[in-house]
């Protein structure tokens, strides 16, 4: 009998998660997608002071019921520009404490009122909604209702599992502060196995609420559950940019540092907060006691932090540099910022635009430079510009409106651009390396019209008339190579050499060709994603 008790437990507490993570995804991929843009404007316009940051940040946290969704946002504005790390940092401690939000939550309705009789309603008009609006706004917001619905049906197949067996299932007990360390380590490791805070706190809230384990303990878990959340961003900083390695750090200390002192204060805290209860006369279940605890300790966490702020700042800023002096490693563009499509374009275009100023660089000095630097800023350029085509493929499959995904091809194609124009650049230096460097003055006038040319083709010129100075330096090709071809029909030049420089200004002719599709594409998708474009 004890076996089947047992196995009910476990199947209608792994049920119960599965709801709620499912419920919890649905929900927030809807609200992240159809809240992307306003979250952008948000985040850019309401940083400029702390407080503002941390309100901002704790605000769109509890919109879209993702601190991860807000996490890439910041990091996106601070590897835009658009932010400083400093400006970023208070919009992730606010995120943390809007994070809180999912405990109140689950306490004030979730464990209160019988769910289905409004749970299941929402499942059915979020997925009318869902089917009759897909890829529009419409369709992403009743994915989100149809997921907050399947959310709570989770957390009330967890309450009524936990209220069963309440009566005749006891969980092991530590005594002592090994107890409550062991219990902050159960909190920390389901947070890593499901890879969502959220789930842990609504397993020991409904726990805590049946009394099957003591508020104490439940509280240890919350800590935990806090602690956990690191994990997930230790795993998002692998590979990313420097700027998302300083900003993973940064949510790294602060839980860390909130964590350790909820733990040394968790008597006193949860006296204290138990006295302010029956004070204010607020819910006293054990329920809404951690919730006020979770928000509470992550408040006194971010009161901790503010007066060492300015110097964790300056410390991350001296650290993760190593990315930064490797040209081809991408500054703007990682996995972090997928989850935004908003920002993940945005990102995209910057790092285009840092790609064409590299490729038309090693155009513009190829034959000044000398081989080794000609080949390694190829090198660099190949490896940049097989990193955008990754990401790109990986942004066509996170799920963006069908008019920005057509537009990502042209954006590939800039890419491919910039990286022929490089390779061009190399094949006319080493043409010309061939005849010596004897090239002709008309050859001279080529690369100097060339020169010219390049830098209004610079990503950060303004547009100009491109097409009249590329006929111009068309026809100074034409008769460099109208030239060439009578002097060696004459015996003036050698066969080899007048070849040699042939090759040489057909590929500089390409190569400025190529820089010049490029910014046309480039000066479109800007176009695109000004205010009113699909963007």
């Amino acid at each position: 009998m004890a076996d089947i008790s047992t196995f009910a437990l476990i199947s209608g507490l792994a049920g119960g998660v599965g709801l709620f993570l499912l419920g919890m995804g649905l929900m927030t991929d809807g609200l992240r997608l159809a809240a992307g843009p306003a979250l952008e404007r948000i985040l850019a316009q309401s940083t400029k002071t702390r407080l503002r940051g941390l309100a901002s940040g704790a605000l769109v946290t509890v919109l879209v019921q993702s601190s991860s969704a807000v996490t890439v946002a910041a990091i996106g504005f601070v590897n835009a520009g658009l932010l400083s790390l400093g400006q970023a940092l208070w919009v992730l401690f606010g995120a943390n404490v809007g994070t809180t939000m999912t405990g109140w939550l689950v306490a004030l309705v979730g464990l209160k009122f019988k769910i289905d009789a409004f749970a299941l309603p929402m499942i059915g008009v979020g997925m009318l909604l869902r089917l009759s609006g897909n890829g529009s706004r419409r369709g992403v917001l009743g994915m989100a209702l149809a997921g907050f619905g399947v959310l709570f049906l989770g957390i009330d197949l967890l309450k009524e599992t936990f209220s069963g067996f309440a009566d005749n299932f006891t969980l092991p007990v530590w005594d002592g502060f090994a107890g409550v360390f062991i219990m902050v380590l159960i909190g920390t490791l389901m947070t890593v196995l499901m890879q969502a805070s959220a789930a842990a706190l609504v397993i020991a809230f409904s726990a805590a609420q049946s009394g099957m384990v003591s508020l104490e303990a439940a509280a240890a878990v919350v800590i935990g559950a806090n602690i956990g959340t690191t994990v997930t961003a230790v795993l998002a900083a692998i590979g990313a940019t420097s700027n998302a390695k300083r900003a993973a750090a940064a949510h790294i200390l602060f839980n860390v540092l909130t964590g350790i002192v909820a733990l040394l204060l968790l008597p006193w805290l949860l006296s204290i907060l138990g006295f302010l209860r029956e004070l204010l006369q607020l819910d006293s279940t054990p329920a809404a006691t951690l919730a006020l605890f979770h928000t509470s300790f992550n408040i006194l966490g971010v009161i901790l932090i503010w007066p060492l702020a300015g110097r964790l700042t300056d410390f991350l800023l001296q650290r993760f540099k190593s990315a930064e002096e490797d040209e081809a490693q991408p500054r703007y563009i990682d996995k972090t910022v997928l989850a935004v499509p908003a920002l993940a374009l945005d990102a995209l275009a910057r790092e285009l635009n840092r790609l064409g100023s590299i490729a038309l660089a090693t155009v513009r000095t190829a034959f000044a430079a000398a081989p080794p630097l000609l080949e390694r800023n190829q090198e660099i350029t190949d490896r940049l510009a097989s990193a955008i085509a990754d990401f790109i493929a990986q942004l066509n499959r996170s799920g963006m409106a069908t008019e920005s995904a057509l537009r990502l091809p042209a954006l590939l194609r800039v890419a491919r651009y910039y990286e022929i124009a490089a390779e061009l650049a190399t094949e006319a230096a080493a043409a010309l390396r061939e005849n010596e460097g004897n090239a002709s003055p008309t050859f001279a006038n080529l690369r100097a019209e060339a020169e010219a040319l390049l830098s209004s083709l610079e990503p950060s010129a303004p547009e100009s008339d491109v097409a009249h100075s590329l006929d111009s330096f068309t026809l100074t090709y034409q008769q460099l190579k109208a030239e060439l071809l009578a002097t060696g029909a004459q015996g003036l030049i050698a066969i080899p050499a007048m070849d040699a420089q042939l090759r040489a200004a057909s590929a500089l002719r390409r190569a400025v060709e190529q820089c010049a599709k490029a910014r046309r594409l480039l000066d479109s998708e800007s176009a695109a994603r000004k205010p009113g474009g699909a963007f």
